[in-house]
């Protein structure tokens, strides 16, 4: 017999496996001897009483064995099938290759940067000595900016595609069951670029292609109908389909399309700061505790708040985590955050971002490039007011909130270094006055927040892309190009990991209906 039941629980109970099958067997008046085992099939922490507890869907085995799940997919060889084209090996690039194989066909990975191993020496320069290799770098290269970016899988995109599968695909290729169960489901940085030569092993064995240091410089173009690539070395690569998924920091990519008049359009995006708390201060507040159990994770926190009729929002949230240097082009500070599995930093981090649309940004409408010349332009004054070499610019939350250059700046995880400056010299007027006014806010809301050991660090301007690339709504592909597929965050259409994997894999599936 099998049953399924809510199991609620202590911290300390919830990886004990004599204690689940007790609970279990109170929940359901039988022996706890009848109880074979329990699965866990998803968990969530509640904090909100006095007692930190898990919630925990189960399914418990009754007088008999346990059942042992199988995560391993067999892939065809096909080295000799139809080709389809995958710009980007990013997680929409990745996926949908996988899915090429799945449904038979061959893809052709076409990915700018790196390896992951070799991505390694370029990030080391970025850190150490402020170097940017715009080929290679936390956004470019293989595995793309989920490589290196913390490995965060929380979607709110159910109804895009099958999360279920993505997890699936992630745990066949070496990632913790517990990403399946999970209700915030988190990799690691430190386990990720494991995962991504895995899955790239997979599409190599199967007969796929992966071309590294290999930049798309052309699409190839012929009655309204995409026959294939070319690169910047001058070779061309044939097929009828081609999956555009490079990411949203590819700013040559959409100068590319609009340079053969293929449409482009400008897309809102967030701006903000990056918001870095000693981890202490965030598992006391949510936790309501002094100090946090050995059995209970770093906490997490996301905050909102509508400030002059516009969002001021948290954005990809990083416990235990690090301040990123995340520049694609020399002369631009770009900062994001990532956690190891683990999450055992020190401090906590997070974007804290308003929305930017069309009205606030001066200049031509019809420009496609409207929002990202904007985007470029606060980057690199945030460059200049670091100083260089990477030094980001920062304020204390309290100094910044009261409009003064802080004395110092607090211990932090940003390894270039960050300088005191007044953050309204650096970010718009609309966006400095809402964080001005939601930090406070924030700080009524969970408390601890608002205080002056935290660092405000500029800026967090690739939250999205400011350029949306259009697709027809039901075949996926541009409304000029036949086969041209723009795909995940670069083109307008995912936000994170699984929703940008779910967009590679529907992508896959209806290149293949037209190539097929």
């Amino acid at each position: 017999m099998i049953k399924e039941i809510e199991i609620v629980c202590s911290p300390e109970q919830h990886e004990d496996e004599t204690a689940l099958k007790a609970l279990a067997a109170t929940a359901l008046k039988l022996s706890p001897k009848r109880i074979s085992g329990v699965r866990i099939l998803k968990r969530s922490i509640d904090a909100r009483g006095r007692k930190v507890v898990y919630r925990m869907q189960t399914r418990v085995f009754v007088d008999e064995p346990v059942q042992a799940e199988s995560y391993v997919v067999n892939y065809p060889n096909v080295k000799e099938a139809k080709p389809v084209i995958i710009v980007g090996a990013g997680p929409a690039g990745i996926f949908a290759a996988l899915q090429c194989v799945l449904s038979g066909f061959k893809p052709i990975v076409i990915e700018r940067g790196k390896d992951v191993k070799q991505r390694r020496r370029d990030l080391a320069n970025i850190n150490k000595q402020g170097l940017v290799n715009p080929e290679s770098n936390y956004c470019f290269g293989e595995g793309g900016a989920g490589t290196y970016s913390d490995g965060k899988l929380y979607t709110r995109s159910t109804k895009r595609g099958d999360v279920n599968q993505v997890l699936k695909m992630f745990v066949e290729h070496g990632a913790s069951e517990d990403i399946l169960v999970d209700a915030r489901p988190h990799i690691g940085t430190n386990k990720l670029p494991q995962i991504i030569t895995a899955m790239r092993e997979t599409i190599l064995n199967a007969g796929g292609e992966i071309l590294f240091d290999t930049k798309v410089t052309e699409l190839i173009v012929q009655f309204s109908k995409l026959k294939g690539v070319k690169t910047a070395s001058g070779n061309q690569l044939m097929a009828d389909a081609v999956i555009l998924a490079t990411g949203h920091s590819a700013r040559d990519v959409f100068y590319m399309l609009h340079r053969q008049n293929i449409l482009v359009e400008a897309k809102p995006f967030a701006l903000g700061i990056r918001i870095e708390h000693p981890q202490e201060i965030i598992d006391k507040a949510q936790y309501h505790c002094d100090v946090r159990g050995p059995h209970l994770p770093p906490s997490y926190y996301s905050l909102v708040e509508q400030v002059d009729e516009r969002g001021v929002f948290s954005f990809c949230m990083c416990p235990g985590g690090i301040i990123a240097p995340c520049s694609t082009e020399p002369g631009e500070i770009v900062v994001n955050g990532w956690s190891p599995s683990k999450r055992n930093n020190p401090f906590a981090n997070s974007g804290t971002v308003v929305q930017i649309n069309f009205e606030d940004v001066a200049g031509d409408d019809n420009d496609p490039f409207k929002l990202l010349k904007y985007q470029q332009q606060i980057e690199q004054a945030a460059f200049a007011a670091g100083g260089g070499n990477l030094v980001a610019p920062g304020q204390r939350m309290v100094d910044f909130v009261e409009g003064r250059v802080s004395a110092d700046i607090p211990r932090n995880s940003y390894l270039p270094g960050v300088a005191s400056v007044d953050l309204k010299d650096v970010l718009p007027s609309r966006i400095h006055q809402r964080l001005q006014k939601a930090l406070p806010v924030f700080g009524r809301k969970m408390k601890g927040y608002y205080t002056n050991e935290a660092v405000l660090v500029g800026v967090e301007s690739r939250t999205s892309s400011p350029v949306k690339i259009p697709r027809d709504r039901d075949t996926l592909q541009h409304p000029q190009v036949k086969g041209l597929y723009p795909c995940g965050e670069g083109a307008g259409y995912a936000g994170g990991i699984i929703s940008a994997a779910i967009d590679g894999i529907n992508c896959a599936v209806a290149a293949i209906k037209q190539v097929g």
